[in-house]
């Protein structure tokens, strides 16, 4: 039987807007990043994820919050200029095999730091974080490039009919 449904019938157009999407959101955290918050303000940031969290995850927390409060303006830039570029990855379709794995474990990194694995939980919580979500979207996309094969919209198509080995590290 043919597949002719309309979601077939355009998955490519489908699946670069999802990523393209996704690079636009990415894109506009790292830019916020250096329009909206102070570099000195980060380690705060980094300490109050660990707020509320159960004893036995201290020692996770306070070695995040002892090595960004030692240079908090490196992992200020670090952090910000890697979400910048994973969003310009993401639009441009540039380096995707590296870009989806490096980001899901940023975002695991995020969610499990600043964002204080969603918690604390309580009677009252009602959100686990947006890094968890962003991991998710990651782990689709790596799934989506592994079932359809190479995006027909990318900068990686256009590099691997030059450079033959770069499909390496654009494809799954």
């Amino acid at each position: 039987m043919a597949k002719t449904g309309w979601f077939f019938q355009h998955r490519s157009a489908l699946k670069t807007s999802i990523r393209v999407i996704f690079g636009i959101v990415w894109l506009i955290d790292g830019i916020f990043k250096f329009i909206f918050l102070d570099p000195n303000m980060f380690s705060q940031m980094v300490q109050a994820g660990g707020n509320g969290q159960p004893s036995w995850m201290m020692p996770w927390f306070n070695f995040w919050a002892t090595t960004v409060s030692q240079m908090p303006q490196f992992w200020y830039y670090l952090i910000g200029i890697s979400e910048t570029l994973l969003g310009l990855a993401l639009i441009f379709g540039f380096m995707r095999k590296t870009a989806y794995s490096l980001g899901l474990v940023l975002s695991l990194l995020i969610w499990s730091v600043p964002e204080g694995l969603g918690g604390p939980y309580g009677p009252s919580s009602t959100d686990i974080g947006t890094g968890i979500i962003y991991a998710i979207v990651f782990l689709a996309l790596i799934l989506i490039n592994t079932e359809f094969g190479p995006s027909k919209y990318s900068l990686d198509r256009i590099i691997e009919k030059r450079v033959k080995w770069w499909r390496k590290i654009a494809e799954f």
